[in-house]
């Protein structure tokens, strides 16, 4: 079986020197790699393509038969390493916490420890008789999470 270790290792010297960031390698036990890497400023065909191209050349279909993936971190899906959180800064974001909670706001802030996510709650101030829309800074520690997705938006 092909390693994960040995894949993650070929992918970094491919990497070196570009913009680009690995996301994820996942190596089943079947021998199927699926290496997802990313890039602020979206990823291109022709980028994964030659990716794809340097891991063959650095393994050995002799050795070991597999089956190789390489593409985008995709849209819509769970955020995996600092660096997405770092690209989707000022961005709207959904996030579930372990606890069941479901949230959007706008990823403020993202650190080693955790992220800010800027909350829309409605409030209601004494004195008024309508709550208002304020926006509060939520934290939380990855740990605490179990996805978090950046939005699409068509506006």
């Amino acid at each position: 079986m092909i390693e994960k270790s040995t894949v993650s290792k070929i992918v970094e010297e491919w990497l070196d020197g570009k913009n680009y960031f690995l996301v994820d390698v996942t190596v089943s036990p079947d021998d199927r790699i699926v290496v997802e890497i990313d890039h602020a400023e979206g990823v291109w065909i022709e980028d994964c393509v030659e990716l794809s191209r340097y891991i063959e050349s650095k393994l050995n279909r002799e050795k070991e038969d597999y089956e190789l993936e390489v593409g985008s971190a995709g849209i819509g899906q769970p955020l995996k390493v600092l660096q997405q959180y770092y690209n989707h800064i000022d961005e709207e974001v959904e996030v579930l916490t372990k606890a069941g909670r479901k949230l959007t706001g706008v990823l403020k802030n993202a650190n080693e420890e955790h992220f800010t996510v800027g909350v829309a709650k409605k409030v209601k101030e004494e004195g008024s008789k309508r709550p208002k829309l304020v926006e509060e800074d939520e934290i939380f520690a990855y740990d605490e999470v179990k996805y978090t997705k950046y939005l699409i938006s068509f506006k």
